[in-house]
């Protein structure tokens, strides 16, 4: 696991589930997506990126990333990662397997070292929502909805305390 810490107070663009094959063919998306984080001081991407050329497109803040499950070209970033952020600790990770009980499972993969904030991919599925004074923050995907209503990113304002926003794009 890796361990990053920031500045605080801070706001901070999440993606996840890029699933861009060729970053040449879909040239325009980072542009779009950055006109989005206008005024973050860090970017977080949470799996599935699949061209690892994504990551170093993005030059409004520095990103930190983690591996998705289909991100085989990328064996050397982390599974998980935990960001200090002042006083608050922000998990980083995919997710794997059924929708169905995911929070759960990744709450346990940081259980040693609770977290303020989990942040994860995977569903597709974006959601914002406080669980035993976690916030858990799935910002869905910018370009592949699979069955979700929208695609989606998210903002988290880390001030006194951690609150998330998703951005519908559609």
């Amino acid at each position: 696991m890796q361990f990053s810490s920031f500045k605080w107070p801070c706001r901070i663009g999440v993606l996840s589930d890029t699933h861009v094959a060729d970053i040449w063919r879909d040239e325009g998306l980072v542009a779009e997506l950055e006109s989005h984080f206008r005024g973050v001081d860090l970017l977080l991407h949470a799996g599935d990126i699949l061209d690892p050329l994504l990551l170093g497109c993005f030059t409004i803040c520095p990103l930190l990333a983690v591996r998705g499950n289909m991100d085989r070209s990328s064996p050397d970033l982390p599974e998980r990662r935990i960001i200090r952020v002042g006083p608050f600790r922000i998990g980083l990770v995919h997710g794997w397997g059924s929708p169905q009980g995911l929070e759960s499972r990744l709450l346990r993969e940081f259980s040693p070292q609770p977290v303020d904030c989990l942040i994860y991919g995977h569903s597709h599925r974006a959601l914002c929502r406080h669980r035993s004074g976690v916030l858990l923050f799935n910002p869905g995907s910018p370009t592949d909805r699979r069955g979700a209503p929208f695609h989606s990113v998210g903002v988290i304002e880390v001030k006194d305390r951690i609150e998330g926003r998703i951005i519908p794009l559609d």
